[in-house]
């Protein structure tokens, strides 16, 4: 079974408020990029490491509930104040409590946090260095070291970063990369993020800083693909989502989850669709059913994009 360490500096505890037969029905989970990306990894049966921290009381209960989730977890766990929020959705639309962003590691937890990535690293088949919510809680040349000394191991980095951390991790050097297109407008990569060639031209430019596949993902308008097997524009069944939160992250996994087992690029990308569009029609965030998601990675439609074309 493949084996994907996920670097996820500080996963978030969540408290939801539902209705269900008209009382409250509250629900506590773990949540964050990193814990998205894991939950997916292992419904598509890889063996997943998640290396994180966890701080204070918040953190105790993230553990215990991250340990239930089926994949390993190595935790920091440290005193402090850890990201959390608590949502309502009683009335259909969510509406914030409250939300704490936590406050930033500090020199110890991170250097124990980096030394157990490099530990759980060392044996695995692909690393993903995916960020935490709060901007403070880290310095983005974290990103460089850790891509750099992956690189180093011999292993390959997937990241799904933007902004600084995105900048910091290609420096140090990634070999695949996801990435939205709001965020590429966000980093002033491009100036339309519905214009093609832009976001096109983009990713052809990411791909010659040294990335070997590059997936520009733009919700319901598929995504464009840019690797060293091909260029595609990805065409996915149009499912009826019920929330896209998540749905990206669960597009990480995909790939990750293919590449890890020596998979082709144009299989991980079909299994990448499939797993965001999958998840998109669910309620739990980085969720899916396996067979549903090869199901319709059979369906995903990858369309040659000539070179001439950007």
């Amino acid at each position: 079974m493949a084996r994907v360490v996920i670097f996820a500096p500080a996963p978030m505890l969540t408290v939801t408020v539902e209705e269900h037969r008209g009382e409250p029905d509250v629900h506590f989970h773990v949540g964050g990029q990193g814990v998205w990306q894991a939950r997916m990894l292992t419904a598509l049966d890889v063996d997943v490491v998640l290396v994180c921290t966890l701080a204070g009381e918040a953190g105790t209960v993230a553990l215990n509930l991250l340990e239930a989730e089926g994949f390993r977890v190595v935790a920091i766990e440290t005193e402090g104040l850890s990201p959390a929020y608590i949502h309502d959705r009683r009335g259909g639309e969510r509406k914030a409590i409250v939300e704490a962003q936590g406050e930033p590691l500090s020199r110890h937890a991170l250097d124990s946090l980096y030394s157990a990535t490099l530990r759980e690293a060392a044996d695995a088949e692909l690393v993903i260095l995916s960020g935490p919510d709060g901007e403070e809680m880290l310095e983005p040349d974290v990103y460089r070291r850790l891509a750099s000394d992956m690189r180093q191991l011999g292993r390959p980095v997937l990241v799904d970063l933007a902004g600084p951390r995105l900048a910091a991790a290609l420096e140090g050097g990634v070999d695949l990369l996801k990435v939205s297109h709001e965020e590429l407008v966000a980093d002033g990569r491009v100036e339309d993020g519905e214009d093609e060639s832009q976001l096109l031209a983009a990713a052809v430019e990411l791909a010659e800083d040294g990335a070997s596949l590059v997936a520009v993902t733009r919700a319901e308008a598929g995504s464009l693909v840019v690797g060293s097997e091909g260029r595609w524009r990805v065409v996915a069944p149009e499912l009826e989502p019920v929330d896209t939160r998540g749905a990206g992250d669960s597009y990480t996994a995909g790939l990750a989850a293919v590449l890890a087992a020596g998979g082709s690029q144009a299989e991980a990308v079909r299994m990448g669709a499939a797993a965001g569009a999958v998840n998109a029609t669910r309620r739990g965030l980085g969720t899916g059913d396996a067979e549903a998601i090869r199901a319709i990675a059979e369906r995903v439609e990858l369309q040659p994009i000539e070179e001439e074309d950007d």
